[in-house]
């Protein structure tokens, strides 16, 4: 597939990528060629982790134009010939499909590239794949398994084979982290960034909704979805972010956003003047994690924040009714407006899908059903007062009554929790085993969250999440980025089988 490809030193960051393309010891090409001798490597054989679902055909040709233009006019930015993975719910108008994970949309040809994808194109980044994720973003079933889809298989955890890499943005996490590429795009409707970034000790942002558009990505629901990067480092993530983000005129959602210096935000070294709030009703759910966090604290003080502790987000057991209502109306109507978009074959409304997902029950459905998609089915337009009384409720009790209310109360600038626990057997017979994290009030609310490796239990990573206001991605970044260069908590996997008590 990659023909001879050069050594890299492991764990290699963007900005050490292009120095050595700027030196001229390292080209694009040869840099795609040795992620993808290593995806060879790793994914489908070896640990065997299943994170990727296919490789661009295109992506040694791309690098090698992406060199010929360095050498004539110089670099176009700091993604100029980065390979990079794309998470298999984002478009792609070129040889690739764009799935979900699904066998349904095999035969489906998207119109044009997802915003995100034309931005990295622009960029100059190298589209080396897509990733495997959680089908459907983990939207089918009440009993699935994170990090299954039918087209991918069940991807799994670089530390530990056995666990679960957590999803929806499973494959993108996992590459990251086994050093499959640089950095990786993942989406997020509530957790699919925060929980596969803590879970595979890497970092990821969720944007505050509007920062990246949505347009050509397939969706759960408007209100929450949004695209965002993962990465070994929080500069890499921010470098990643910065490009990604943008107005969009197919994005409504964009038209609000400020122009943001994500990668500005890393020059501050410290926290001083920073009051970072302990959400302590989002903590609790394992001792382990609860120790990682009391060394955050100790951490986050040293650097000259003023912890507040605690500092809890009220209602935030309150709104897992009201959201799953909203995105139940959402999904169907959302997904069948992206359904409608694909040339090709493919379903084009949710029962369709149901359909085929039945006339394909052994290949789709071996390990758990389409609940999800059944009572989203049943849901009727988003006129519904039901809809309309669950969403106003969701924005009033995780924004204004919500997190808002707790920064305003104790004057904070970020609110610091446990991104979630040490990753779980994955276990196809009765599903996913949560037992706790802190994404449901950001994600509601459409606010912003940063998760940064923490430390472990049972050797196993843990994140911590830095959460804000709207547009509050450059006080996160730098609060994320002061605390990773102080701790140094993220280690490489060793692709164990199991993980050691």
């Amino acid at each position: 597939m990659s023909g001879h490809a050069t050594a890299l030193p492991r764990e290699s960051t963007v900005a050490e990528l292009q120095e050595r393309m700027a030196s001229g010891e390292l080209t694009a090409r040869a840099l795609a060629a040795a992620y993808l001798a290593r995806i060879d490597e790793l994914d489908p054989a070896g640990p065997a982790l299943r994170s990727v679902i296919e490789i661009a055909p295109d992506a040694l040709a791309v690098a090698e134009a992406l060199d010929a233009e360095r050498r004539e006019r110089g670099p176009r930015g700091p993604l100029h010939g980065i390979p990079v993975l794309v998470k298999d719910n984002i478009d792609t108008a070129d040889a690739m499909k764009t799935t979900a994970g699904s066998l349904a949309l095999v035969d489906a040809k998207p119109e044009r590239d997802a915003f995100v994808v034309r931005r990295l194109r622009e960029a100059g980044a190298v589209l080396l794949g897509k990733t495997n994720l959680s089908e459907w973003a983990n939207f089918r079933s009440t009993r699935s398994t994170s990090g299954w889809s039918a087209r991918g298989g069940q991807c799994r955890n670089p530390y530990a084979l056995d666990r679960n890499p957590c999803g929806s943005s499973s494959g993108s996490a996992v590459a990251v982290s086994a050093d499959l590429c640089p950095v990786a795009v993942g989406t997020e409707t509530d957790g699919s960034i925060v929980c596969p970034a803590s879970s595979n000790g890497v970092v990821g942002i969720k944007p505050t909704l509007g920062l990246v558009s949505r347009a050509g990505i397939a969706p759960i629901a408007h209100s929450q979805d949004t695209a965002g990067p993962l990465a070994r480092t929080v500069a890499d993530a921010a470098a990643l972010l910065q490009a990604l983000a943008g107005p969009d005129p197919r994005d409504p959602a964009t038209a609000g956003a400020p122009a943001l210096d994500l990668v500005g935000a890393l020059d501050g070294g410290d926290l001083d003047g920073l009051r970072i709030g302990v959400a302590r009703n989002l903590a609790g759910f394992h001792d382990r994690v609860d120790a990682v966090l009391e060394d955050v604290l100790g951490s986050l003080s040293q650097l000259g924040a003023a912890v507040v502790d605690p500092a809890d987000v009220p209602h935030a057991t309150e709104l897992e009714d009201h959201e799953l209502e909203v995105l139940l109306f959402e999904f169907k109507t959302d997904l069948e407006t992206y359904l409608t978009s694909l040339g090709g074959e493919a379903p084009r409304t949710l029962a369709e899908l149901i359909d085929f997902n039945e006339e394909h029950r052994d290949e789709e459905m071996p390990l758990f059903g389409q609940e999800l998609f059944v009572k989203a089915n049943d849901k009727g337009p988003l006129t519904d007062p039901a809809y309309e009384d669950a969403l106003a409720t969701c924005r009033r009790l995780s924004r204004a009554e919500g997190i808002d209310a707790v920064m305003d109360e104790h004057r904070l600038d970020a609110i610091v929790a446990p991104s979630g626990g040490p990753a779980w057997i994955t276990d196809p017979v009765n599903g996913d085993h949560y037992v706790g994290g802190n994404t449901t009030p950001a994600a509601v609310a459409g606010y912003p969250t940063v998760s940064v490796p923490a430390g472990f239990a049972f050797g196993l990573p843990v994140g911590v999440s830095f959460i804000g206001r709207v547009w509050s991605e450059q006080i996160l970044i730098r609060a994320a980025h002061a605390f990773e260069r102080a701790t140094r908590h993220r280690r490489a996997p060793a692709f164990a089988p199991h993980a050691v008590p």
